[in-house]
């Protein structure tokens, strides 16, 4: 007999291991939103990231995480409250779940924490074939970070995506534009000793083609918040392109490749990354 959760995951065609945890990361996410959603966590927070746009815009790309931010600064907030409606909705689905809270000293901004769930159990529970089972090994686990800012920066606007599967249910979004400025603020200053994050590239094509404007005002406010802007002048289309050709020219663009290969169904698509094309899409950039 065929399981809700297995029935969810064949909507994939998976065919090997990095196909099944890919879909199981996008399941899991999906469910994940369904528990916030009952918990009203909408009510005062909002998704963002690139699983937002993913599940909420079609962005063409796997994503890890699941990234939130209050509507308003409150240093007192806790996510605690809401795992009870998270681990509801796993149960539900027949889906074995550990949340973990990350203990952050000093304190942090940004609230952490972790679902966990064995893989090789999860591969059992939706019938995977015996031989990509074989490539996992026992222990291994399947982990999902969700983070959520509490002290947002300013200017910025959300809206309602309402959802039909796995049940319908809605949840409040950054707008696109503003979902722009949050990933062009970390494609410019994000601080990887080891890798690019060939995501954020990624993502700026996919806003440049879909023809998204981007929210200068936001970005200015997120560059203010992390110290990248200290102006007494307002951030500008000249100033924030001068910084963009900047990060052009000193990106690895193979490590960029090598990070999101593994995210996407068809490789060609990042073939032809390189310097000049990213400095094509910039008279591409719409502003608003």
């Amino acid at each position: 007999m065929t399981t809700p959760f297995q029935t969810l995951i064949n909507r994939y065609a998976c065919q090997t291991k990095n196909d099944y945890v890919n879909a199981i990361h996008e399941v899991i996410q999906e469910i994940a939103l369904i528990g916030f959603s009952r918990g009203k966590f909408f009510e005062v927070a909002s998704f963002y990231g690139g699983t937002a746009l993913r599940i909420l815009y079609g962005l063409d790309r796997f994503s890890e995480d699941l990234d939130f931010s209050l509507l308003t600064p409150d240093k007192n907030f806790k996510l605690d409250p809401y795992f009870p409606y998270l681990e509801e909705e796993f149960n539900g689905f027949g889906i074995n779940v550990k949340i973990d809270k990350k203990i952050k000293n000093p304190p942090s901004q940004v609230l952490s924490a972790f679902l966990k769930t064995n893989t090789l159990e999860t591969f059992f529970l939706i019938d995977v074939p015996e031989t990509e089972r074989k490539k996992i090994a026992g222990q291994e686990q399947l982990k999902i970070k969700f983070e959520i800012d509490i002290d947002p920066p300013p200017d910025f606007e959300t809206e309602y995506k309402f959802l039909l599967t796995p049940i319908p249910h809605s949840v409040r979004s950054y707008t696109l534009s503003d979902l722009y400025a949050g990933k062009m603020c970390a494609l410019l200053f994000r601080e990887w000793k080891v890798r690019v994050k060939g995501r954020d590239w990624y993502d700026f094509i996919w806003f440049v083609a879909k023809g998204v404007r981007l929210n200068l005002a936001h970005l200015e406010a997120r560059m203010r918040q992390s110290g990248h802007w200290t102006s007494s002048h307002r951030l500008n289309q000249e100033v924030f392109i001068g910084l963009l050709k900047e990060k052009i020219e000193h990106v690895c663009y193979e490590m960029a490749k090598n990070d999101i290969i593994s995210f996407v169904k068809d490789p060609r698509k990042v073939e032809i990354w390189s310097k000049e094309f990213f400095l094509s899409l910039i008279p591409r950039i719409l502003y608003y």
